[in-house]
């Protein structure tokens, strides 16, 4: 497949919240196949303050919100096929984007959150102390990242992809819309946007709520026509604006000269 060019980048991250990104989703060519990314909504791991991975937790009332501006957010595009993981928070996205499109709704663990095995259920702040170098590895060496008893950020990379060939597989010429996680779509995007693993750094994290666009010609060229737009909530239900947990610890940061 070829990958998006920079100039191309430089477009999709200019999409990021932009207020005006209601008309920031251009129409999908028929042949195309698009496939809109959707960070679920906020959950009761965000509000503690947990590294959630593949518990199971359910959302927050501030998520009742996100769910609302979604559903009104995406209530006239054309979906066609709905996709979940089978994670709770974003099962409960899923059915709030299919509140006016009626569609039958798969789960896919192919679109599950990391699993982090021991890191699960830890807060964020204990991280670095109990487990010091994979902390240091999840903010400056991510590619490099795998937590005890966990999945590596390779086999996500490579799972959540599987995922996106099955939908193309299954569905070609489709609008298809993917619930799934913060870790999950930025290792999609990473691939999508043409880059290793290795650059997996340079993709921005995503709101809660957040939609990107992969638009998959016939051919199998793939460009992001839109990357991290939550410009459907207010500062008010925004989950970045009361959560810093993909900032880095200073306990984690490398020292200058070490």
């Amino acid at each position: 497949m070829r990958h998006m060019r920079q100039e191309e980048k430089a477009q999709a991250e200019n999409c990021r919240g932009d207020m005006a990104s209601y008309a920031a989703i251009p129409p999908k060519r028929p042949e195309d196949t698009r496939i809109l990314l959707v960070r679920h909504c906020e959950a009761q791991g965000n509000t503690m303050g947990v590294f959630q991975g593949q518990i199971d937790t359910d959302i927050s009332e501030n998520g009742e919100k996100q769910l609302e501006l979604l559903a009104l957010r995406c209530r006239n595009m054309p979906i066609e096929v709905l996709v979940s993981s089978p994670l709770k928070r974003a099962v409960k996205t899923a059915q709030a984007l299919n509140r006016y499109h009626g569609l039958p709704l798969e789960t896919d663990p192919l679109f599950a959150e990391i699993n982090a095995g021991e890191f699960e259920g830890v807060p964020w702040k204990e991280l670095p102390e109990k487990f010091p170098e994979e902390s240091r590895l999840w903010y400056q060496e991510p590619w490099k990242f795998r937590a005890p008893g966990g999945e590596s950020m390779e086999e996500v990379y490579q799972r959540t992809w599987k995922g996106v060939e099955g939908l193309l597989k299954r569905y070609r010429s489709k609008w298809i819309a993917v619930c799934s996680h913060g870790c999950a779509i930025r290792n999609l995007l990473c691939r999508a946007l043409g880059l290793p693993l290795e650059k997996i750094g340079e993709v921005p994290w995503m709101d809660n709520t957040a939609l990107s666009v992969l638009e998959i010609s016939p051919e199998g060229e793939i460009s992001v026509p839109v990357l991290g737009d939550a410009s459907h909530l207010s500062p008010e239900t925004s989950g970045f604006a009361g959560q810093s947990w993909w900032s880095a610890p200073e306990n984690t940061q490398r020292k200058e000269n070490q």
